[in-house]
């Protein structure tokens, strides 16, 4: 039986050295796989801008109306510290409120003005001036003049070659059309 024992013994042994240094040796890994980036994706260009299909529903032209009192009767829109984009001004001599739009024309160019309840198309004529302007020129009881301060929230001067002005019917309209009356 003793030979037995050392005959296995000898055969193991060199099998339980292997297992021994087997179980020693470090696992070897694969390389790690490099990791697939996505190539960059070009910026798309910004969608158009489009008209929307109400006017109501352009976003409304940034500035605010300034009321001035005295011998002339003014409200001005714009933003502060630059050229008024549209004035009203009451010319209580010559019987007058007159719209100035700025904007530099050869001639006179068509000018639409739009409200809730009225739309019509006038002929503005050039003014030269520091700020050249496009002016249009109205009777104190025109409709159109009611039309644009009782407008619901807001009115739109269109005129060809220069952006559509979206404006708020704000008071100050109504103080220059009153003042003229």
């Amino acid at each position: 039986m003793m030979a037995n024992l050392a005959s296995l013994a000898r055969l193991t042994a060199p099998g339980l050295a292997l297992l021994f240094v087997a179980g020693c040796a470090t696992e070897r890994k694969p390389p790690p796989r490099p990791v697939p980036t996505a190539a960059p994706r070009p910026v798309p260009p910004p969608a158009p801008v489009r008209a929307p299909a109400d006017w109501r529903d352009a976003p409304a032209t940034p500035g605010d109306w300034t009321y001035q009192s005295g011998p002339v009767t003014m409200a001005r829109f714009g933003t502060m510290g630059t050229s008024p984009l549209l004035s009203l001004t009451c010319d209580r001599a010559g019987g007058a409120i007159v719209l100035n739009r700025a904007g530099a024309a050869a001639g006179s160019l068509p000018m639409t003005i739009v409200t809730t309840t009225l739309t019509r198309q006038f002929s503005a004529m050039p003014v030269a001036a520091a700020a050249p302007t496009l002016a249009v020129s109205f009777t104190p009881r025109d409709p159109m003049l009611d039309a644009m301060a009782f407008s619901r929230g807001r009115f739109a001067v269109e005129v060809s070659g220069l952006p559509t002005l979206y404006l708020p019917a704000w008071p100050e309209v109504g103080r220059v059309i009153e003042d003229c009356r």
